[in-house]
């Protein structure tokens, strides 16, 4: 990527979540650029902004599942069949552990599909680690 920041989209209606998340981004030791939205229009309207400007716009999609107005899934959906948001890495951070979901996701082409842990921090664990994962891969 020609990008120096590693660039995230956070698609969350948990706040407390949220906070989370964005404190173990901070926390990890590479830097991260986080956008936050709370629910899937507003994921799909930040994606068609960003790549109207930027060819690149984003190292990774961080997706809950259970969202407002559309779900995680139909977001995913949407992602991948347009081209310009089809290689984006998606990592669906669910507290669904139903098993039609998990099928469902990677029928839709999550890079990975994690169930959200109850402890907060485990959670900030996880999404660090989901972190430092993809930016070594990017």
């Amino acid at each position: 990527m020609s990008h120096q920041s590693f660039e995230v989209l956070l698609v969350e209606d948990n706040p407390g979540d949220v906070h989370l998340a964005l404190e173990a981004f901070k926390s990890s030791p590479t830097p991260a650029n986080v956008h936050v939205v709370g629910d899937g229009e507003a994921a799909l309207r930040f994606l068609e902004e960003r790549l109207e400007v930027q060819a690149a716009g984003l190292d990774l999609v961080v997706l809950d599942l259970n969202l407002p107005r559309m779900t995680g899934q139909e977001v995913l959906a949407r992602m991948r069949e347009e081209k310009r948001s089809e290689g984006i890495p998606v990592v669906v951070l669910t507290s669904s552990d139903r098993e039609a979901d998990i099928t469902e996701s990677y029928g839709l082409r999550a890079n990975c599909v994690v169930t959200k842990p109850v402890d907060g921090r485990d959670y900030m664990k996880l999404v660090r680690s989901i972190h430092q994962h993809f930016s070594r891969v990017r």
